[in-house]
């Protein structure tokens, strides 16, 4: 009799606890609330939603998808490479906004989906714009300009005498739409290609997909 009692109170105390309604603060973690970022100039702060309605946006729903090229990503991409997740993210954000200008968090899709929303915090470097085909080469002398120009004055590397030095260079963290999408893992291999080094690249591998389905903030810009 005394062991049902409990059975019965602990049934009524876990019924409470899960109709319990969410505090006005839903923690991202224990003892993280929130985190505050600059984006395009202006303050952000990422939370996670409270909304008990809140779902995934429209624009990151859809599960079929062509491979290839949106086939699904291994857990690890390459060698000393860390694959990481949204609170790992979040602390590099928080090390940005800390004024550490060693890192960059970097969103590797097109601008047509960077408008459909994209992490606070990150800065947009379009995957084709740091791609090279298998050959290693560009079509246009532009496109290497281009990437030259990227690798230089966003990443921080240095092109002496002909080859790239990376020893100043960011630590980038790239993502793209989520573990179907090959745009962030596509640059991660270019940049290992030119010699960057494997300890300075960081990939969240979920990317928007994740970062959404556990309702944290996005911005759209």
């Amino acid at each position: 009799m005394k062991f049902t009692k409990l059975l019965t109170l602990s049934a009524l105390l876990g019924a409470a606890a899960l109709s319990a309604p969410l505090s006005a603060s839903n923690n991202i973690s224990p003892g993280l609330t929130s985190i505050d970022v600059m984006h395009h100039g202006k303050p952000v702060t990422i939370t996670r939603t409270d909304n008990k309605d809140a779902s995934i946006p429209e624009a990151f729903t859809k599960t079929a998808r062509h491979c290839p090229p949106f086939c699904v990503q291994p857990a690890h991409i390459a060698q000393g490479v860390e694959t990481i997740g949204e609170l790992e993210v979040l602390g590099y954000l928080k090390r940005i906004s800390n004024g550490d200008r060693t890192v960059m968090v970097v969103d590797s899709r097109t601008p047509d989906w960077i408008i459909r929303g994209t992490i606070p915090g990150s800065v947009n470097v379009p995957w084709n714009k740091i791609n090279v085909d298998v050959a290693g080469t560009f079509e246009l002398a532009a496109e290497a300009e281009t990437m030259a120009d990227i690798l230089q004055d966003q990443f921080g590397a240095h092109l002496v005498d002909g080859k790239w030095d990376f020893r100043n260079a960011k630590t980038l963290v790239l993502f793209c739409n989520g573990i179907w999408c090959p745009q962030s893992s596509a640059n991660i291999k270019t940049l290992l290609r030119l010699g960057y080094p494997a300890y300075k690249l960081k990939w969240y591998r979920g990317g928007m997909q994740d970062w959404v389905s556990v309702g944290l903030t996005i911005v759209n810009n």
